[in-house]
């Protein structure tokens, strides 16, 4: 999404970009001290956020009849798992909220790094905490076989299963004190960058391939393919669909503290 604006690839006028790596969860919790002028947010961590950030209708990331997992070192039921301890990879993931909407319950969990979660539920414990199952997002989403791992469910299919929509999982948020002039034009940036990646896939996956883990360039090629494509380029009115559905199925079960209508940056 970003390598246009990294690699200076489009002319950003007045406008710097530094850009900060780090996990979901990190950007989330960073996010309630409106740190970052522009972030990745989780649609559950926006939920909270509404107040502070609007969403760019550019730079989602919907899994399309996938989405995030749960393994396990062996097959589970669905009342199996609701019974487990969870690795999960942070509280405020959507990840978190779409397992939390398919097990209709709370569930015990134990918060670890994302990409340590199949070794710890291949181990079987986590800073000396039971580990039963664990929720997989990024990478580990393709390799979880190789460490002997089952599927218990894939809440991407879940969700589209029940809806016809793809899940929402991730967005981009501006801060709302930046002013209409400032977020119409970060928010064009934003989007000629992941227009000018999708146009130039290769050069553009060269650069991400630095980050991938464990992928060799096929499985880099098709885990970016599950993340960044035309959901990315626009939220589309599904896509804007299944966010509202997805917040107002997360408030009915009370698993947010308020109903919220998202609201998306305009021209």
């Amino acid at each position: 999404m970003f390598y246009a604006l990294a690699a200076d690839k489009i002319d950003t006028g007045p406008y710097r970009f530094v850009h900060e790596l780090v996990d979901i969860e990190t950007l989330n919790r960073r996010a309630f001290a409106g740190e970052l002028e522009l972030t990745a947010l989780s649609i559950h961590a926006y939920a909270h956020l509404a107040d502070t950030y609007v969403l760019c209708p550019c730079g989602a990331s919907m899994g399309d009849g996938y989405g995030p997992i749960v393994v396990a070192k062996r097959p589970l039921t669905k009342d199996e798992t609701a019974a487990s301890v969870i690795a999960v990879p942070g509280t405020l993931t959507s990840a978190f909220l779409s397992l939390s909407l398919w097990l209709g319950r709370p569930f015990q969990h134990v918060v670890v790094p994302f990409d340590r979660i199949l070794d710890v539920v291949e181990a079987g414990q986590f800073e000396g905490h039971k580990v039963d199952a664990g929720l997989v997002i990024h990478e580990g989403q393709l390799t979880y076989r190789e460490q002997g791992l089952d599927l218990v469910v894939d809440l991407g299919v879940w969700w589209k299963d029940r809806h016809g929509l793809p899940l929402p999982l991730g967005a981009n948020g501006i801060r709302r004190d930046l002013g209409h002039e400032v977020i119409r034009d970060v928010t064009r940036l934003l989007s000629e960058s992941i227009n000018w990646g999708l146009d130039h896939r290769q050069e553009s996956l060269a650069y991400a391939g630095k980050w991938g883990r464990n992928l060799d360039a096929a499985r880099t090629d098709t885990f970016v393919g599950m993340y960044v494509n035309d959901w990315t380029r626009d939220f589309g009115t599904p896509g804007r669909a299944s966010v509202q559905l997805f917040l107002d199925e997360a408030h009915d079960a009370g698993l947010i503290p308020r109903k919220i209508s998202p609201e998306f940056v305009s021209g």
